[in-house]
């Protein structure tokens, strides 16, 4: 997701820095190719992280040659991974000891939304930060949400997102499974569904690609398990009970462990469905 949102940026006006990597940069992407997070951050003065789990944005921002090192005070760090609220609030007062400004603005839409810049963001931080950032933001997104103040409500904003969004993929499969193995055609249920108190986007899309068995990525199981793991240890820090969304992890678990289940699309939840009712989509009769 980070190349397009990037690319919407430097069409935006923006100059561009990155970090040296094994892999070149996109055709048509533009920036100043550094050594380490410490030399980008000295020469910007908004870091921007887009990365896929907490230790990576922990080692970008406060490990060695980490954007801590390199940063000048006045600039703003804002990450746009999806990643432990906790810990957020932990590099968010490091980065503020140095009198930096931090913003966590995890993102839906998936790489679609990236590329079409019609992505949600969900945003935690103080709102004058917000404010000097919301013109970046209006480059990346249709639907942009300061949800509070301090920082680590945007990563929570985004964990009840993704419970949402894995809960409804659930629900879909089983339907799906119940109707087809009832005698049902699954697609003709779809269809129907969409025209009643039921429908929604991941009936629409999601459902489509159960029915067409089109699980390439898009979101990959690997990374809604990731999201729900963070759900599950931010509740029990809360001392609240998520037992659906602790038995759709366990559902992932199941699909991550089938080959290539990893980095299939989330939508193959309904493969571990389809094995506990020993009965395929696919193999529809009616």
């Amino acid at each position: 997701m980070g190349a397009p949102m990037a690319a919407h940026l430097m069409a935006g006006g923006h100059t561009l820095s990155t970090v040296l990597n094994r892999s070149p940069l996109p055709a048509g992407l533009t920036a100043d190719v550094l050594e380490t997070p410490a030399a980008v951050a000295a020469a910007s003065e908004v870091v921007i992280t887009m990365l896929p789990d907490t230790p990576d944005v922990e080692r970008v921002l406060l490990g060695r040659n980490g954007v801590i090192e390199g940063i000048q005070p006045g600039s703003l760090v804002i990450d746009m991974s999806s990643i432990s609220p906790i810990a957020t609030k932990r590099f968010a007062e490091s980065l503020r000891d140095k009198g930096v400004g931090y913003l966590d603005a995890p993102v839906s839409g998936g790489e679609v939304g990236a590329k079409a810049a019609t992505l949600t963001i969900m945003v935690g931080g103080p709102a004058d930060e917000f404010e000097r950032a919301r013109p970046l933001f209006e480059t990346l997104g249709k639907n942009i949400t300061l949800v509070g103040e301090a920082n680590g409500a945007g990563q929570t904003c985004k964990i009840a997102n993704q419970i949402v969004v894995a809960l409804t993929i659930e629900a879909v499969g089983e339907a799906l499974v119940f109707a087809s193995k009832a005698g049902c055609d699954p697609a003709k249920v779809r269809s129907a569904l969409m025209g009643g108190f039921a429908a929604s986007r991941i009936l629409e899309i999601h459902g489509e690609r159960m029915i067409k068995r089109t699980f390439a990525p898009g979101f990959r199981i690997r990374l809604h398990q990731k999201d729900l793991a963070l759900a599950l240890d931010s509740a029990r820090a809360l001392g609240v009970a998520l037992p659906n969304t602790a038995s759709t992890q366990q559902l992932m678990n199941a699909c991550a462990a089938m080959e290539g289940g990893t980095e299939a699309d989330h939508s193959s939840l309904v493969q571990a469905l389809e094995r506990l009712a020993g009965h395929e989509l696919s193999n529809e009769e009616a």
